[in-house]
Protein backbone atom coordinates (compact mmCIF):
# COMPACT_ATOMS: atom_id res chain seq x y z
CA UNK A 1 0.00 0.00 0.00
CA UNK A 2 0.94 3.40 -0.56
CA UNK A 3 0.04 5.86 2.67
CA UNK A 4 -1.75 8.71 1.85
CA UNK A 5 -3.35 10.47 5.25
CA UNK A 6 -2.45 10.75 8.72
CA UNK A 7 -4.82 8.05 9.97
CA UNK A 8 -3.70 5.43 7.57
CA UNK A 9 0.33 5.96 9.09
CA UNK A 10 -1.28 5.84 12.55
CA UNK A 11 -2.63 2.87 11.84
CA UNK A 12 0.32 1.66 10.36
CA UNK A 13 2.09 2.38 13.26
CA UNK A 14 -0.01 0.63 15.89
CA UNK A 15 0.40 -2.66 14.03
CA UNK A 16 3.50 -2.06 13.81
CA UNK A 17 4.17 -1.62 17.62
CA UNK A 18 2.51 -5.11 18.32
CA UNK A 19 4.31 -7.18 16.26
CA UNK A 20 7.53 -5.84 17.64
CA UNK A 21 6.50 -5.85 20.88
CA UNK A 22 5.51 -9.64 19.98
CA UNK A 23 8.87 -10.39 18.75
CA UNK A 24 10.57 -9.13 20.94
CA UNK A 25 8.85 -10.94 23.87
CA UNK A 26 9.45 -14.05 22.22
CA UNK A 27 13.13 -13.28 22.21
CA UNK A 28 13.40 -12.40 25.60
CA UNK A 29 12.10 -15.86 26.20
CA UNK A 30 14.32 -18.07 24.54
CA UNK A 31 16.37 -20.70 26.05
CA UNK A 32 17.24 -24.15 26.26
CA UNK A 33 13.98 -26.50 26.91
CA UNK A 34 11.73 -24.00 26.09
CA UNK A 35 9.35 -25.76 23.00
CA UNK A 36 8.51 -23.34 19.53
CA UNK A 37 5.00 -23.80 20.44
CA UNK A 38 5.14 -21.99 24.31
CA UNK A 39 7.46 -19.43 22.26
CA UNK A 40 4.31 -18.96 19.79
CA UNK A 41 1.44 -18.70 22.69
CA UNK A 42 3.81 -15.88 24.08
CA UNK A 43 3.20 -14.40 20.84
CA UNK A 44 0.15 -14.76 20.60
CA UNK A 45 -0.48 -13.59 24.22
CA UNK A 46 1.01 -10.24 22.82
CA UNK A 47 -1.24 -10.08 20.03
CA UNK A 48 -4.18 -11.00 21.56
CA UNK A 49 -3.68 -8.96 24.42
CA UNK A 50 -4.06 -5.42 21.79
CA UNK A 51 -6.80 -7.18 18.82
CA UNK A 52 -3.95 -8.31 16.53
CA UNK A 53 -4.59 -11.40 14.50
CA UNK A 54 -2.06 -13.32 13.08
CA UNK A 55 -1.65 -12.86 9.79
CA UNK A 56 -0.23 -16.05 7.90
CA UNK A 57 -3.13 -17.74 10.12
CA UNK A 58 -5.88 -15.72 8.66
CA UNK A 59 -4.91 -15.43 5.42
CA UNK A 60 -3.17 -18.85 4.86
CA UNK A 61 -4.35 -21.08 7.13
CA UNK A 62 -0.80 -21.51 8.70
CA UNK A 63 -1.31 -24.03 11.62
CA UNK A 64 0.61 -21.27 14.39
CA UNK A 65 0.24 -18.14 15.48
CA UNK A 66 3.71 -16.96 14.61
CA UNK A 67 6.63 -18.49 12.46
CA UNK A 68 9.61 -19.96 14.51
CA UNK A 69 12.29 -21.50 12.37
CA UNK A 70 15.55 -23.21 13.81
CA UNK A 71 18.94 -23.81 12.31
CA UNK A 72 18.50 -24.89 8.59
CA UNK A 73 14.69 -24.07 7.97
CA UNK A 74 14.74 -20.45 6.45
CA UNK A 75 11.22 -19.60 7.10
CA UNK A 76 7.61 -20.48 7.79
CA UNK A 77 8.93 -23.34 10.42
CA UNK A 78 5.70 -24.41 12.24
CA UNK A 79 5.45 -24.43 15.83
CA UNK A 80 5.34 -27.50 17.98
CA UNK A 81 6.72 -29.66 20.58
CA UNK A 82 10.44 -29.47 19.64
CA UNK A 83 12.52 -28.06 22.67
CA UNK A 84 15.05 -25.24 21.88
CA UNK A 85 18.90 -26.75 22.41
CA UNK A 86 21.58 -24.36 23.57
CA UNK A 87 23.50 -23.43 20.51
CA UNK A 88 20.29 -23.77 18.12
CA UNK A 89 19.80 -20.49 15.94
CA UNK A 90 16.03 -19.38 16.30
CA UNK A 91 14.31 -17.22 13.78
CA UNK A 92 11.20 -15.54 15.12
CA UNK A 93 8.76 -14.25 12.23
CA UNK A 94 6.09 -12.17 13.74
CA UNK A 95 2.97 -10.54 11.02
CA UNK A 96 -0.34 -9.47 12.29
CA UNK A 97 -3.58 -7.77 10.97
CA UNK A 98 -5.40 -4.97 13.11
CA UNK A 99 -7.95 -3.04 11.48
CA UNK A 100 -7.35 -4.02 8.06
CA UNK A 101 -3.44 -3.00 8.58
CA UNK A 102 -0.44 -5.46 8.75
CA UNK A 103 2.87 -5.12 9.53
CA UNK A 104 5.77 -8.07 9.50
CA UNK A 105 8.93 -8.53 11.62
CA UNK A 106 11.25 -11.21 12.18
CA UNK A 107 14.89 -11.37 13.79
CA UNK A 108 17.25 -14.48 14.39
CA UNK A 109 19.01 -15.30 17.85
CA UNK A 110 21.57 -18.54 19.18
CA UNK A 111 19.64 -19.82 21.88
CA UNK A 112 22.17 -19.01 25.06
CA UNK A 113 24.36 -19.34 26.66
CA UNK A 114 26.82 -20.58 23.66
CA UNK A 115 27.37 -19.09 20.45
CA UNK A 116 29.95 -19.87 18.08
CA UNK A 117 31.60 -17.40 16.39
CA UNK A 118 30.20 -17.96 12.85
CA UNK A 119 26.72 -17.75 14.52
CA UNK A 120 27.57 -14.41 15.70
CA UNK A 121 28.73 -13.21 12.72
CA UNK A 122 26.35 -14.40 10.93
CA UNK A 123 23.52 -12.41 12.86
CA UNK A 124 25.44 -9.77 13.18
CA UNK A 125 25.59 -9.35 9.51
CA UNK A 126 22.38 -10.59 8.14
CA UNK A 127 21.05 -7.96 11.03
CA UNK A 128 23.66 -4.81 9.98
CA UNK A 129 22.66 -5.53 5.85
CA UNK A 130 19.24 -5.00 6.75
CA UNK A 131 19.78 -1.63 8.29
CA UNK A 132 21.91 -0.54 5.41
CA UNK A 133 18.94 -1.88 3.03
CA UNK A 134 17.08 0.28 5.08
CA UNK A 135 19.05 3.24 4.62
CA UNK A 136 18.78 3.07 0.65
CA UNK A 137 14.47 2.97 0.68
CA UNK A 138 14.06 6.63 -0.55
CA UNK A 139 11.62 7.53 -2.89
CA UNK A 140 13.69 7.68 -6.46
CA UNK A 141 15.54 4.99 -5.85
CA UNK A 142 15.61 1.80 -7.40
CA UNK A 143 14.14 -1.36 -5.93
CA UNK A 144 17.14 -3.72 -6.75
CA UNK A 145 19.40 -1.52 -4.82
CA UNK A 146 18.06 -3.08 -1.70
CA UNK A 147 19.26 -6.21 -2.98
CA UNK A 148 22.06 -4.65 -4.12
CA UNK A 149 23.62 -3.66 -0.61
CA UNK A 150 21.91 -6.71 0.81
CA UNK A 151 24.25 -8.76 -0.88
CA UNK A 152 27.21 -6.69 -0.90
CA UNK A 153 27.10 -6.54 3.17
CA UNK A 154 27.08 -10.84 3.33
CA UNK A 155 30.08 -11.06 0.48
CA UNK A 156 31.84 -8.63 2.84
CA UNK A 157 31.29 -11.36 5.86
CA UNK A 158 31.91 -14.40 3.98
CA UNK A 159 28.56 -14.93 3.42
CA UNK A 160 25.86 -15.89 0.76
CA UNK A 161 22.35 -14.63 0.70
CA UNK A 162 19.05 -16.92 -0.45
CA UNK A 163 18.08 -16.25 -3.66
CA UNK A 164 14.01 -17.47 -3.90
CA UNK A 165 13.52 -15.57 -0.72
CA UNK A 166 12.25 -11.90 -0.37
CA UNK A 167 10.93 -8.95 0.86
CA UNK A 168 7.21 -7.76 -0.38
CA UNK A 169 4.93 -5.06 -0.16
CA UNK A 170 2.75 -4.69 2.53
CA UNK A 171 -0.16 -2.79 4.53
CA UNK A 172 -3.42 -3.77 3.20
CA UNK A 173 -2.81 -7.31 3.00
CA UNK A 174 0.23 -9.51 4.16
CA UNK A 175 2.01 -9.88 0.91
CA UNK A 176 0.78 -6.90 -1.93
CA UNK A 177 2.99 -5.36 -4.82
CA UNK A 178 5.81 -4.30 -4.70
CA UNK A 179 6.78 -8.02 -4.79
CA UNK A 180 9.87 -10.30 -4.99
CA UNK A 181 12.28 -7.39 -2.74
CA UNK A 182 15.60 -9.42 -3.25
CA UNK A 183 18.71 -10.21 -2.02
CA UNK A 184 20.52 -9.13 -4.62
CA UNK A 185 20.85 -6.50 -7.21
CA UNK A 186 18.44 -7.82 -10.51
CA UNK A 187 19.57 -5.26 -12.83
CA UNK A 188 16.75 -5.93 -14.83
CA UNK A 189 14.43 -4.64 -12.24
CA UNK A 190 13.69 -0.95 -13.08
CA UNK A 191 11.04 -0.23 -11.04
CA UNK A 192 11.68 3.02 -8.39
CA UNK A 193 10.41 3.15 -4.75
CA UNK A 194 7.74 5.74 -4.93
CA UNK A 195 6.69 8.28 -1.60
CA UNK A 196 4.57 6.67 0.98
CA UNK A 197 5.32 3.01 -0.40
CA UNK A 198 4.97 0.24 2.57
CA UNK A 199 7.78 -2.23 2.66
CA UNK A 200 8.50 -5.37 4.40
CA UNK A 201 12.22 -5.51 3.73
CA UNK A 202 14.16 -8.77 5.11
CA UNK A 203 17.72 -10.65 4.74
CA UNK A 204 18.23 -14.25 4.75
CA UNK A 205 21.93 -14.80 5.08
CA UNK A 206 23.85 -17.68 5.05
CA UNK A 207 27.23 -19.60 5.68
CA UNK A 208 26.59 -21.44 2.21
CA UNK A 209 23.15 -22.16 0.54
CA UNK A 210 21.60 -20.00 -1.87
CA UNK A 211 18.05 -21.87 -2.03
CA UNK A 212 15.64 -22.67 0.07
CA UNK A 213 13.37 -26.12 -0.80
CA UNK A 214 9.56 -27.05 0.55
CA UNK A 215 9.90 -28.91 3.65
CA UNK A 216 7.81 -32.30 3.66
CA UNK A 217 5.24 -30.29 6.02
CA UNK A 218 4.32 -28.57 3.49
CA UNK A 219 5.29 -24.82 5.16
CA UNK A 220 9.01 -25.07 6.08
CA UNK A 221 11.91 -23.54 3.35
CA UNK A 222 14.62 -25.30 4.22
CA UNK A 223 18.13 -25.31 3.44
CA UNK A 224 20.69 -28.30 3.50
CA UNK A 225 21.21 -29.94 6.73
CA UNK A 226 24.09 -28.34 8.10
CA UNK A 227 23.44 -24.77 6.62
CA UNK A 228 23.13 -22.10 9.31
CA UNK A 229 20.31 -18.92 8.43
CA UNK A 230 20.02 -15.72 10.21
CA UNK A 231 16.95 -13.71 9.31
CA UNK A 232 16.33 -9.61 10.04
CA UNK A 233 12.99 -8.23 9.11
CA UNK A 234 11.61 -4.65 9.43
CA UNK A 235 8.40 -3.10 7.90
CA UNK A 236 8.59 0.60 6.69
CA UNK A 237 7.62 3.35 4.97
CA UNK A 238 10.03 4.58 2.36
CA UNK A 239 9.55 8.74 2.19
CA UNK A 240 12.05 11.47 0.05
CA UNK A 241 14.13 11.13 3.23
CA UNK A 242 14.99 8.92 6.16
CA UNK A 243 12.18 5.78 5.87
CA UNK A 244 10.28 4.59 8.22
CA UNK A 245 10.16 1.94 10.31
CA UNK A 246 7.09 0.99 11.68
CA UNK A 247 8.64 -2.31 13.45
CA UNK A 248 11.49 -0.82 15.62
CA UNK A 249 11.46 -0.82 19.10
Amino acid sequence: MTIESENELISMRRIGKIVAMAREEMLANVRPGITTAELDRIGKTVLDRHGAVSAPNRTYGFPGTTCISLNHVAAHGIPGQTALREGDMVNIDVSAELGGYYADTGATMVVPPYRSAVQEKLCDSSRRALTRAIGQARAGTRVNQIGRVIEREAKADGFRVIRNLAGHGIGRALHEQPDDILNFRDPRDGRLLTNGLVLAVETFLTNGAELVEEAEDGWGLVCPEGTLVAQFEHTIVVTRGEPIILTAV
